[in-house]
């Protein structure tokens, strides 16, 4: 007996309040002609279509009160969502408001503070124990492409056949963030690997293929990547949360340490401002004088712990 598929938030908004599916048509045409990323519509949609679902309402035709309840509903339940779930509730409707020509009767919205944090950044020789852990050329060469070319998760699974210039050794990553392309580099080692790879299992179309629901191939899913980079984790022994970002991130952080100038890396990591690129300034070992502990200057060649 073949079961159900289970129905998405969005795709349960759009049948259960008919006014929200108009909304999301207009939020995606919006999207998709400003160039914005598809992972930006997923997000914005996931989140106004539960605020729909909430309220069983399209979410501009709220009252302020509303919003404002909402918001603190989602600040204060048990089950707290994430602070980029708010943020992207709050920027949906921001969006919203704007894309219906709502600006006057925009709800008085909370600013979003920005997140400070430093990523995570892996060492060296964890970067070589992660490459090293799957047994599966695929998984090795999804996790090598992903630190030795910084890729995006959603730039790595689009990458298709045509993409790779292995006589170059260049990669075309199509349609980046924001709509933006880029060559990258890919290297004497990611070359081997790639066509050992491509003469192993002759994917079809993607570079990556996965498996559809009724067995045949299709692009590799973004839990594949996540499931692949998990089992990795785990078996090298790493205790970092390591995500796609987290590669991303470390491949720009190593560039600087290896004296990559910072103009260079921008491009390669298709950022649109300097000042995104700028954070691996603060991430990075650079200089004369690099960051030291004080403890070693004390207590040089003698032992404290």
């Amino acid at each position: 007996m073949l079961k159900m598929k289970k129905m998405t938030l969005l795709e349960e908004a759009c049948i259960l309040v008919p006014e929200f599916e108009e909304l999301y048509i207009k939020l995606r045409r919006s999207i998709e002609i400003s160039g914005k990323s598809q992972s930006t519509l997923t997000n914005y949609g996931r989140c106004l279509a539960a605020m729909a679902l909430h309220y069983e309402c399209c979410p501009c035709k709220l009252d302020e009160e509303q919003v404002l309840d909402y918001l603190y509903y989602l600040k204060t339940r048990s089950n707290t969502p994430s602070l980029s779930y708010f943020k992207h509730t709050v920027c949906g409707l921001r969006f919203a408001y704007k894309v219906l020509g709502l600006k006057g009767q925009e709800v008085c919205l909370p600013a979003i503070k920005q997140n400070n944090k430093l990523p995570v950044v892996l060492s060296v020789r964890e970067v070589m124990r992660l490459l090293s852990a799957p047994d599966l050329l695929k998984h090795r060469l999804i996790l090598a492409l992903m630190y030795g070319c910084g890729l995006r998760q959603f730039e790595l699974i689009n990458l298709r056949l045509p993409d790779i210039d292995l006589d170059r050794k260049m990669l075309h990553v199509r349609h980046g963030k924001g709509g933006k392309s880029r060559y990258v580099p890919l290297g004497k080692l990611l070359v081997r690997g790639l066509r050992s790879y491509l003469t192993a299992e002759t994917p079809h179309i993607w570079l990556f293929n996965g498996r559809g629901y009724n067995g045949g191939l299709q692009q590799l899913s973004r839990s594949g990547v996540q499931v692949v980079i998990r089992k990795a984790t785990s078996r090298a022994g790493i205790i970092k949360h390591v995500t796609s970002h987290v590669l991303r991130h470390t491949y720009a952080t190593h560039l600087m340490e290896m004296g990559m100038d910072i103009m260079t890396l921008k491009d390669l990591m298709g950022h649109r401002d300097i000042k995104t690129t700028l954070l691996y300034l603060h991430m990075a070992q650079l200089g004369r004088d690099k960051a030291f502990c004080p403890l070693d200057k004390l207590y040089s060649g003698e032992r404290l712990l």
